[in-house]
């Protein structure tokens, strides 16, 4: 499959069956409506994060999704679906979240190539403070550079600055980082001044994924990806506009207390 040009794109190649088998012959065995808040020793802030996980076989299909977006209700509704249904859902978070399971399920990370990096068991801050360094040890920004970072994580802002680069933190969220530094809401703003580009999985969820892709490719800016939203998704763009992709599928480390594992890509930006 070539690269695709927009995640639209690629769902319409999907859905023509060019991507693997018709997805009509799939089924979503179990779909789950999963919520929960984190506040990490030392933090003033509680995250609140809300996914919707779609199963398809051993794979896994994730996106987070705003408060009210998306009802308990879906478990019911979508549970049992073929996955044509669900890729043509209402609600863009069922919608991607089909899709990558779709693409999990034909292509698993771990036969994909990609390195995989062990979370250890432990607490929730052992296992944060070891998945945002796998995620910074994609970071390849020379001292100076200004790096959009699009969906705050406070080590990978100073994970950023640690390599001597200036962080252009953006979040629709929050209002400050750790460090009372302002974070700016517009994406525009940030992606128009940034050197290279660092964005969550969630602008698959949220619309904006395509709009940064674009950038990046016509302005041939490094574009890096830390998933737990859509991480198949996000990996059928790399090389074709994603540099590297810090790939992280359910259970996610905050979820867990287990080892788990999350798989880091690089490929050539285009």
């Amino acid at each position: 499959m070539t690269h695709p040009l927009s995640v639209s794109a690629l769902f319409d190649t999907v859905l023509t069956g060019r991507a693997g088998p018709p997805p009509e012959s799939l089924t979503a065995t179990s779909v789950h409506w999963l919520q929960h808040g984190t506040r990490l020793a030392g933090s003033e802030t509680t995250f609140v994060t809300r996914y919707v996980l779609v199963r398809v076989g051993a794979a896994f299909g994730a996106c987070a999704f705003e408060a009210g977006e998306i009802e308990p209700g879906v478990c019911v509704e979508a549970s049992g679906a073929t996955l044509d249904r669900l890729l043509t859902h209402e609600v863009p978070a069922v919608r991607i979240a089909a899709l990558d399971a779709y693409l999990a399920a034909g292509r698993p990370h771990p036969d994909a190539g990609a390195e995989p990096v062990p979370l250890p068991a432990g607490s929730p801050e052992t296992r944060a403070r070891a998945r945002d360094a796998a995620v910074a040890g994609l970071l390849d920004v020379a001292p100076g550079s200004r790096v959009a970072l699009i969906g705050v994580v406070n080590p990978l802002v100073a994970a950023i600055r640690d390599r001597g680069a200036r962080c252009l933190p953006c979040d629709l969220n929050l209002r400050t980082t750790q460090w009372g530094d302002p974070v700016e809401p517009d994406m525009a703003r940030v992606l128009d001044r940034a050197d290279a580009v660092v964005a969550t999985g969630m602008t698959l969820g949220n619309g904006t994924f395509d709009t940064t892709l674009a950038h990046c490719r016509e302005q041939g800016k490094p574009f890096i990806v830390y998933a737990q939203t859509g991480s198949a998704v996000a990996r059928a763009f790399l090389g074709g506009g994603v540099s590297a992709l810090s790939a992280e599928p359910f259970p996610f480390s905050q979820c867990s207390a287990e080892p788990t594992t999350l798989y880091r890509y690089r490929g050539p930006a285009t």
